[in-house]
């Protein structure tokens, strides 16, 4: 055998994960040739790119590692003091290892299969309860994406609650956070909410106010008794949203005993790596009255059908899929993976751990200003928990010399400077700080005497403000303090969830792929990991390679001409995209035009998402082919022509096929003066064949969890990067602390100034290892994947939409409503996939009674087979019921699932076998994932709405 010494694996290989005699085989049964003719088959040509992508040649694994570990090096790991809303924590090495770095926590989806989903719930639970005891609020979700966007949706839910329907100013504290009060101008505009900034001391409340929102402890780290402000605001009915630092409320009287009736945050400093600013879990709590207003997710309990406790996500009603143009927010992600994270954090540590971590960062906080004010600077916060502002005055510039010298960062202002502690804070650190101010001032460091850490809250913080309910009271939080308990903890719950560890994931729309092992290692590394988003940018110039690479290799991708990552999901990269439409007829002095048309099919977050930025909505009706009426499109645009913002469009279409008439329907927009939007949810079928650009959009936003391999996170991090023309690049989102402005940049639209930088590094890993071949083959065997799933299933479920040549892009969807005379809903069959070892398709999306399948390029053959051989099987069991040889009520799918509990049981009263039950194909008893509870009752918890951690009673 001859030795290839130049031989080099390609990561390709492992991603698709097809190999030749597969394919061999799948194209038989599809009955294309080949790979080229079923592509060119299924992708219009009009549309096909003429020439390969321009991107470097592909990475090995170990060789991409080796770079980017230089890569990272070029990322200065300075001391950050900056705080504003992040700091340095310590990830708990049982919580880093077995969470985070888990692909058992962070391969899950969102958990709308409650039955499978049961240990990311109560994680979920957990962290609910926390918030709840933390802010002293009733009710909590299961987070939302960053600090500054919370802020802005509970603005948003006051307006919407408001009684005086004229009242439209919202007071805003100037001591909020910048990227805060930033992104509040942005969500305000398109509603013509007019923001007050002042000082909350002495502002003047008015009946045309409907809310007011203030920072606790505020943005300059100083500490105020916001209760009389709350009396004050109460008494004219206006509402009061408090953003309030986690950690501080260890120590500080949580605002739910003084007058809040929002409470909102980040719980970034619960073990969640800074990440150069994100991913971070928000939170959000608020009164149980308002819990019908609450934006995103709520995890509630409820029992299956065996009367067991289960949980599962309460309200889904409000699920803005369902309210569109209605919705109050766009939300669809969450950071489900850094709220589970934070949750843990508490869990781990208890309320004795939590408070000591608190009381350590105040106390050395205490310790640096006295020493600083024998220095003789003036320390201008009287109270304070964590941050000091000191009045520098002319000695600024030669203090952040000196900190530059010894790699340390602070907060800079014109005469002041701002300068936070954090967990991970030392006596060193705090006598280098020292040691930089004295130098400053030409003075001797004097010495500080640590041991005084214990007797310093009762001086520093006001006795009404000082904590005096116990936080953390439940038994979760004072349990699992060892390690061994901890692990076992976080493993018994892992081992109720089902992932792509288990089994593919086939979701359509929602493109549940390998999420390699050596794309998902960087993102651990300190010299990412540790970075502050307002470091200097000469500090991070790793980051920055990223970014420029990154935009330059997804510009080539889409066509575009520049990128801005910040937004933090695709819902909210649909609304910045719309954002910037806005800000360019603006500019063109054309901002009457505000009529957005969307397909009747279009995913739900396509209008709430277009409602919140301002637009008027017009429907499009689709044809009996599941396509765009091209003549209901045109008669529409000429209608609205003087007032046309743009179209919004999802390709390929979201009923799976690739529309001939994309490129006139694109055309037509432009005519009529406006611009096309086109929703990324599908460019899985689309990078290397064809492009946004190419198509004729304008502005696109990214999934990045979906085609470029973010995971799921269990329901989140999702990144959802917006790619737009030339003519609107100098519209992308700016940031008012670093300076990313495009021109005539909208306001921010998330807080980081790149969004959740730090898993960007993920897609860049995809991109850099597939290569410009590798990536056009993984959307061609998207594509081969999904026409094979239809080839095997179409005799037993009709497919309901196809291109002209019968074929589906990269998904399907199955029709399942004929089913319905048996007495079977497409329900039964989702939870009855759990009883063989899978996850359901999408369920009643886009069309009800239907199940849309995404099997995606890394999935093998024999994978496929055996979920064509469940669906088969399951199509039989729905035989039985139609010809009357399995009982109408009384059978696998009306029961599914099975969980061991109940076919383990003494008794058995079902008419089918236990071995039906619970190992219906032969392949199910080799590796058999068992449901941990019967179907759940949603009505039951819906009805009981119960949304924080039962006594321990219940679980037993």
């Amino acid at each position: 055998m001859k030795l290839a010494i130049d031989y080099q694996e390609k990561f390709e290989h492992r991603h698709i994960a097809p190999n030749s005699q597969d394919t061999t085989e799948m194209l038989r049964l599809t009955g294309a040739a080949s790979i080229d003719e079923l592509i060119d088959q299924t992708v219009p040509p009009a549309i096909r790119l003429n020439r390969p992508l321009n991107l470097p040649p592909a990475q090995s694994e170990a060789g991409y590692l080796a770079n980017m570990k230089r890569v990272s090096l070029k990322n200065k790991l300075f001391k950050s003091f900056i705080g504003q809303g992040y700091y340095d924590t310590v990830t708990p090495g049982v919580i880093l290892r077995n969470i985070f770095e888990n692909p058992g926590w962070y391969t899950q989806y969102t958990p709308y299969q409650a039955e499978i989903s049961q240990g990311r719930l109560q994680a979920l639970l957990n962290f609910q309860t926390m918030i709840i005891e933390l802010t002293g609020m009733e009710i909590a979700n299961a987070s939302l994406l960053d600090e500054g966007t919370a802020a802005a949706e509970a603005m948003f839910m006051q307006y919407s609650l408001r009684k005086n329907p004229s009242a439209n100013v919202y007071f805003v504290s100037d001591k909020l956070f910048p990227q805060t009060i930033d992104i509040l101008k942005t969500r305000s505009a398109p509603y013509g909410i007019q923001l007050r900034i002042g000082d909350h001391q002495n502002v003047e409340l008015t009946d045309e106010m409907f809310g007011a929102i203030v920072q606790y402890p505020a943005g300059d780290g100083a500490i105020y008794d916001y209760s009389g402000f709350a009396a004050q605001a109460h008494a004219k009915d206006i509402k009061l949203t408090v953003i309030a630092d986690i950690l501080s409320l260890a120590l500080l009287t949580p605002p739910g005993e003084w007058g809040a009736d929002v409470v909102v945050g980040s719980a970034q400093r619960f073990g969640v790596p800074m990440g150069f600013g994100g991913p971070h879990a928000a939170f959000f709590a608020t009164k149980e009255a308002y819990k019908r207003s609450i934006p995103g997710r709520i995890i509630g309990v409820s029992v299956d059908n065996a009367g067991n406790y289960a949980l599962r996500m309460a309200l889904q009603t409000r699920e803005q899929h369902i309210r569109r143009d209605k919705a109050t927010s766009n939300i669809c992600t969450a950071q489900a993976l850094l709220a589970i994270m934070a949750g843990m954090y508490a869990v781990y540590h208890g309320p004795k751990g939590i408070k000591a971590i608190a009381s350590r960062v105040h106390g050395l906080t205490v310790l640096l200003s006295d020493a600083l004010q024998q220095l003789g600077y003036k320390q201008l916060n009287q109270a304070f928990f964590d941050t000091l502002h000191i009045d520098t005055g002319n000695l600024t510039d030669p203090i952040h010399g000196e900190a530059l010298n010894n790699e340390v960062n602070f907060t800079y202002r014109d005469s002041s400077i701002l300068l936070s502690i954090d967990e991970t804070t030392t006596p060193e650190d705090i006598q280098t700080l020292i040691r930089i101010f004295a130098k400053v001032k030409g003075k001797a460091q004097g010495e500080i005497n640590f041991e005084a850490l214990q007797s310093t809250i009762q001086a520093t913080i006001p006795a009404a403000l000082q904590r005096q309910s116990e936080p953390l009271t439940h038994a979760v939080f004072n349990t699992h303090h060892a390690e061994h308990e901890m692990l076992r903890y976080i493993k018994s719950l892992e081992v109720k969830d089902l992932s792509l560890c288990h089994s593919m994931i086939p979701l359509g729309s929602c493109t549940m792929k390998l999420n390699a092992t050596a794309e998902m290692i960087p993102v651990t590394w300190n010299h990412f990991g540790k970075l502050h988003p307002f470091a200097p940018t000469d500090q991070v110039g790793g980051y920055m390679q990223v970014f420029d690479e990154l935009n330059r290799w997804l510009c080539e991708i889409t066509g575009f001409a520049a990128m801005s990552f910040q937004p933090n999901s695709g819902a909210q990269g649909e609304y910045a995209g719309l954002m910037v439409i806005r800000a360019y007829h603006q500019d063109r002095g054309e901002g009457h035009r505000n009529i957005v048309l969307i397909p009747s099919s279009a995913h739900g977050t396509n209008p709430a998402s277009a409602a919140m930025a301002g637009m008027k909505i017009v429907v499009v009706q689709c044809d009996e082919h599941g396509n765009i009426d091209v003549a209901d499109l045109k008669a529409k645009a000429a209608e609205h022509h003087d007032n046309l913002s743009c179209l919004m469009v999802t390709y390929p279409s979201t009923h799976g096929v690739f529309e001939e008439s994309i490129i006139e329907i694109c055309q037509t927009i432009h005519e009529h003066g406006g611009q096309v939007y086109m929703d990324g949810a599908n460019m899985n079928a689309q990078v290397g064949l064809t492009s946004p650009a190419a198509i004729g959009a304008d502005v696109c936003h990214l999934n990045l969890h979906k085609t470029f391999c973010i995971p799921h996170g269990g329901g989140g991090p999702g990144v959802g990067p917006i790619g737009v023309a030339k003519h609107l690049v100098p519209f992308l989102p700016g940031h008012p602390v670093v300076d990313i402005e495009s021109g005539k940049s909208i306001h921010a639209v998330a807080a980081a100034p790149w969004g959740s930088a730090s898993i960007l590094l993920i897609s860049h890993a995809y991109i850099a290892m597939m290569g410009a071949e590798g990536l056009t083959n993984a959307t061609r065997y998207a594509i081969l994947n999904a026409n094979y799933i239809k080839a095997r299933l179409e005799k037993y479920y009709p497919v309901l939409y196809t291109g002209k040549n019968n074929r589906c892009a990269h998904e399907m969807i199955l029709d399942c409503r004929a089913f319905k005379n048996a007495g079977i809903e497409v329900t039964d069959i989702a939870k009855r996939l759990m009883d063989y070892g899978f996850h359901a398709p999408t369920v009643s999306f886009p069309v009800a009674g239907t199940l849309m399948v995404e099997p995606t390029e890394s999935e093998p053959k024999q994978e496929l087979d055996r979920f064509c051989d469940a669906l088969i099987a399951i199509r039989k069991e729905i035989e039985a019921v139609e010809n009357g040889s399995a009982d109408k009520v009384n059978n696998p799918l009306k029961n599914a699932p099975h969980t061991a509990q109940a076919v383990t049981a003494d008794s058995w009263d079902k008419p089918y076998s236990r071995q039906q039950a619970a190992y219906p194909l032969p392949y199910v008893t080799v590796h058999k994932f068992w449901p941990s509870v019967g179907r759940v009752n949603d009505t039951y918890g819906d009805r009981t709405l119960v949304c924080s951690c039962p006594p321990i009673e219940a679980y037993v």
